[in-house]
C-alpha cells in the first residue's frame, strides 16, 4: 500500500513538473519567434554584385556613359554584365557596383577609391536603405598581390622578346606567395560587406553571400596564326601555365577566403575551357572572352588613349551571359560550393564537383 501511494505521489509531482514546463516555454511571455521572411527593410528584393572587372562587365561592351571615362571614371559597367543575365526566383532588382580594376581595399570599407569611385561596401550601405538585398556576389583579389593584369602584360611582352625566357619562369617563383598575401585582404573585404549588412539589421540567414573566383581568359589551344597582334600574342607554354597552374592556384586562394568568411564559393577556374580567346580560330563567335582589343577611336583622345586596350582578355557579352547562367543555377541550390563547368548542351552549369 505504501508503494502504491509512493507511485501516485511521484506521478503527481511529474505531472506538475511537465505542466510547469509547458507554461514556462509556451506561456504568454515565451511565444515562439516567427521565422523571418527574408531581408529587412523596404524596397525590391535585390541581387547586387561587387568587385572588379569580372563582374563590372569589362569586355562586354556598351558601357554606361558615366563609367566609360566621364570625369575619370573607367569602371566600365555594362548592361551585358553577368548579374543582368541572372534569373533568381523572387529577385526583381539587379544592381552592379563592381568596378574594373578594383582591389580589396576599394571593395571594403575605407577611403580607397577606384577610378574616382568610393568604397563599394559604403555604396552597398546606401543601397540597403531602399532595397531588400537578398544576394551579394563578390569577385575580388586578382588586382591585389597577384596583379593578374600585370601577369598578362608580362606574358605579352615575353612574346615580343624572341629568345628570352617565358614569362611564367619568373612569375611562378613567387606566385603562391602573392596569393597567400592576397587571402587576408579578400577576407577583410568580405567581412566589411557582412558588417554593412549587419548594421542595417540583416541576419546571416536573410541573404546569400557568394565569393566567386576567376576564369582563365586564354589557353594553350590557340592556332599559330592567331598567336600574334591579330588575336592572342602569347607563347604556348605561358598560356598553358596560366590556364593549368596560375588561375587554378588563384582560385584555390579565393576558396580559402570564402571558407574563412562563411561565404559560399563559386569556382570559375575551368569555366572558359574550350571557349577562351582565340580558341575559335576563324570563328570568334564560339569564344566567351575578348581577344586583343584596341579601341582605335580612343587613340585620338589623350584622356582615353591609355584605356584603348582595357577590354582585352575579359569575358565578352556571351561569356558574361554564361557566367550569369551558372550563377543563377548555383543560387537556386543549397550547395556551399560549386564549379561552373560546360555541360553536354554547351552551356555552363553549376556542378557540385569542385575539384
Amino acid at each position: 500500500m505504501r508503494r502504491y501511494r509512493w507511485w501516485i505521489g511521484g506521478g503527481v509531482i511529474l505531472f506538475v513538473a511537465i505542466l510547469t514546463a509547458v507554461f514556462v516555454f509556451s506561456g504568454p511571455g515565451n511565444v515562439p519567434t516567427p521565422k523571418r521572411q527574408g531581408p529587412p527593410g523596404t524596397g525590391p528584393l535585390t541581387i547586387v554584385t561587387l568587385g572588379d572587372s569580372t563582374l563590372s562587365g569589362e569586355g562586354a561592351g556598351n558601357y554606361t556613359p558615366e563609367t566609360n571615362g566621364t570625369g575619370g571614371d573607367w569602371c566600365h559597367r555594362s548592361p551585358n554584365a553577368a548579374v543582368f543575365s541572372t534569373a533568381v526566383p523572387g529577385i526583381t532588382a539587379k544592381i552592379n557596383l563592381a568596378c574594373s580594376g578594383a582591389n580589396a581595399a576599394q571593395v571594403g570599407l575605407g577611403d580607397a577609391k577606384q577610378w574616382t569611385e568610393p568604397s563599394q561596401a559604403a555604396q552597398l550601405a546606401n543601397l540597403v536603405k531602399d532595397h531588400r538585398v537578398a544576394v551579394v556576389v563578390l569577385a575580388v583579389g586578382a588586382n591585389d598581390d597577384p596583379h593578374f593584369s600585370d601577369l598578362v602584360n608580362q606574358c605579352f611582352q615575353a612574346w615580343f622578346r624572341t629568345g628570352s625566357a617565358p614569362c611564367n619562369s619568373s612569375i611562378s617563383a613567387t606566385w603562391q606567395d602573392r596569393i597567400t598575401a592576397m587571402v587576408p585582404k579578400v577576407t577583410s573585404a568580405v567581412a566589411d560587406v557582412k558588417t554593412v549588412l549587419a548594421r542595417a539589421g540583416y541576419e546571416p540567414g536573410d541573404y546569400q553571400l557568394v565569393l566567386q573566383s576567376y576564369a582563365s581568359p586564354i589557353g594553350p589551344d590557340v592556332p599559330v596564326d592567331l598567336q600574334n597582334l591579330n588575336g592572342c600574342p602569347f607563347r604556348t607554354d605561358d598560356l598553358r601555365w596560366m590556364r593549368d597552374y596560375g588561375v587554378p592556384q588563384l582560385s584555390a586562394g579565393i576558396a580559402r577566403a570564402a571558407a574563412q568568411t562563411g561565404a559560399r564559393f563559386l569556382d570559375l577556374s575551368r569555366a572558359g575551357r574550350g571557349h577562351e580567346a582565340c580558341s575559335g580560330g576563324p570563328n570568334p563567335g564560339t569564344e566567351w572572352f575578348s581577344r586583343l582589343t584596341l579601341r582605335l577611336n580612343d587613340l585620338t583622345d589623350a584622356n582615353r588613349a591609355g584605356h584603348a586596350l582595357q577590354e582585352s582578355f575579359h569575358p565578352n557579352a556571351n561569356g558574361h551571359a554564361q557566367l550569369g547562367r551558372c550563377l543563377t543555377e548555383f543560387l537556386t541550390t543549397a550547395l556551399p560550393s560549386a564549379a561552373c563547368l560546360a555541360g553536354t548542351d554547351g552551356n555552363l552549369h553549376a556542378s557540385a564537383t569542385v575539384s
